[in-house]
Parts: C-alpha cells; sequence; structure tokens
C-alpha cells in the first residue's frame, strides 16, 4: 500500500498566490506553510526553485537553508524533492551555450545545496518550452546527466524527469541515460492532457517513479477540480500500491487565489478514493 507517510503539498499550494502567479516560490511568506501543511497531517512540502528571483530562494543560501532546516524541525515536516522550474524558462540542454552553460552551474549549486538539508529528489521539468520531443535536444540532455553521474552519487541525489514524451518513448530514454540517479516524475496531470494510458505508462516505467505529482487536467487542456478531468485516478492510486510505490505523492492540484480552501476539498477526494 502506498504510504501516507509520504504525503505532501507543491509549495505555495496552501498559501495565496504570489504575485498573482499559479505556480511559485511564495518569496517571503514561505515559512507559513509549514504549520498549515503539518494541520492538514501533510509530511512533505516539495519547494519550487523558480527562474525569477531564484537568488531570493533559502535554497541558494546558506541562510535560507538554516531556516528551512529549523521549520522542518519545528513543524515536523520535510523537505524531500525539489520542483526545479527555473529550467523550465532557462533549459540545461538550450541550443544556446550560453544560456546551457549557465543553467548547469545554477544545476550544480541546486543539488549541492538540496543534499544539505535532506532532499533526496529534484524534479527536472523537460515539458512546454523545455521539452525534450527533439531528438537532439534528447542527446544534449543525455549528455549533460551523464556529465552530472558523478555528482549526483556523491551527493545522493536523483534526477526526476518530468517530460511529455509517450510511455515506450520515456523508458528508451531512460535506457540511454543508463543511471541510478535519473528516474521519472510522474505527473497525472500532464499525462491526462497528453491522453496517455496510465497502465501503458506504469508497464514502461512504474518501477522508475521516484516523485509523483498529483492533479487533473482534461485532454489537451489546463488543471481542473480533482475528479473533474480525464486524470484516471482511481486507477492510478491502485497502480500505485500495486507497485509498491514507496516515495512522495505531491499535491499539485488546481487552486484558485486563496489556495488553501480549494486544497482541502481536493485532499479529501484523494483520501476518500477507491
Amino acid at each position: 500500500m502506498t504510504s501516507y507517510s509520504q504525503l505532501g503539498v507543491m509549495q505555495g499550494r496552501l498559501l495565496p498566490k504570489y504575485k498573482g502567479r499559479y505556480q511559485a516560490h511564495p518569496v517571503g511568506y514561505w515559512q507559513n506553510e509549514f504549520d498549515i501543511a503539518a494541520s492538514l497531517n501533510l509530511n512533505l512540502i516539495e519547494f519550487i526553485f523558480d527562474y525569477d528571483e531564484c537568488n531570493s530562494n533559502p535554497l541558494f543560501s546558506r541562510a535560507g537553508l538554516q531556516e528551512i532546516s529549523q521549520k522542518i524541525k519545528s513543524s515536523g515536516v520535510s523537505v524531500k524533492s525539489v520542483c526545479a522550474d527555473y529550467f523550465m524558462e532557462a533549459p540545461l540542454h538550450d541550443n544556446d551555450p550560453i544560456i546551457s552553460n549557465h543553467s548547469i552551474s545554477i544545476f550544480e549549486k541546486l543539488i549541492e545545496n538540496s543534499s544539505i538539508i535532506g532532499i533526496s529528489d529534484v524534479v527536472l521539468p523537460c515539458v512546454d518550452q523545455s521539452s525534450i520531443a527533439d531528438e537532439k535536444c534528447q542527446d544534449r540532455l543525455i549528455g549533460i546527466l551523464k556529465e552530472f553521474e558523478f555528482l549526483l552519487k556523491k551527493r545522493n541525489i536523483r534526477v526526476s524527469l518530468e517530460a511529455d514524451l509517450a510511455p515506450t518513448s520515456f523508458a528508451n530514454l531512460l535506457d540511454r541515460i543508463a543511471s541510478n540517479y535519473v528516474w521519472v516524475n510522474y505527473d497525472t496531470g500532464n499525462s491526462a492532457s497528453l491522453g496517455f494510458d496510465p497502465d501503458e505508462e506504469f508497464i514502461a516505467y512504474g518501477s522508475r517513479i521516484s516523485d509523483v505529482h498529483i492533479k487533473d487536467r482534461t485532454i489537451g487542456g489546463g488543471p481542473v477540480m480533482l475528479g473533474l478531468g480525464d486524470a484516471k485516478l482511481s486507477r492510478i492510486k491502485a497502480l500505485l500500491e500495486e507497485y509498491n510505490y514507496p516515495g512522495p505523492v505531491i499535491f499539485q492540484a488546481y487552486r484558485d487565489d486563496e489556495g488553501l480552501g480549494v486544497f482541502k476539498k481536493q485532499l479529501d477526494y484523494w483520501r476518500n478514493l477507491k
């Protein structure tokens, strides 16, 4: 059975929107989310590392890392994963070597700092503007990740790839990377939007999933409340149990401007889902 000791929330979903943005690290008030999460019996917060204001992110300073550690200790809510949205804006595999090289240096620092506070997974989004549907993009990314193998092993950090590839193509990519430190971020909403079948996905790479994002989307559309879209959430929940998935289940579900009320409804929906 999937353990609810690994149930968590994407950073900011329990708080009002930051500068009106749908998903962003809430600069200046991120600390408030830990106690709210604890009150909901959530055990994890998946931090966000944005492109905008990245230098204000506590993951990028010693003082910030100390403050995160203090909030973990006082609340009992851990940080085991970080969603590195920075690399959607400036992909590691960007065609421009100036952008790519700078992003590689940022990625290296993020891995080093994440390990200090016990983060085990860095989610690397390769969707939308950072898509790796193009084979040349895949080739560049594979080369870069292979170069990071030593550091990932040294710091005991996994890269959880989020990609818009069909199940077999995604599995083939993992085989080409051939690393014990590159796994899969499984996003239920993105898969639904692309029309993928959960059973086919789990057959292809179910044993290689290290981070799960729970949300709902319509086919070809945006996020909706859990249960109102095309994500086969009941089947996905059963598959997580069948595969004895031990990792984080992170709620990245639909949000409004305020955050908390709509989150509670969706958390109850998931917990009661058969």
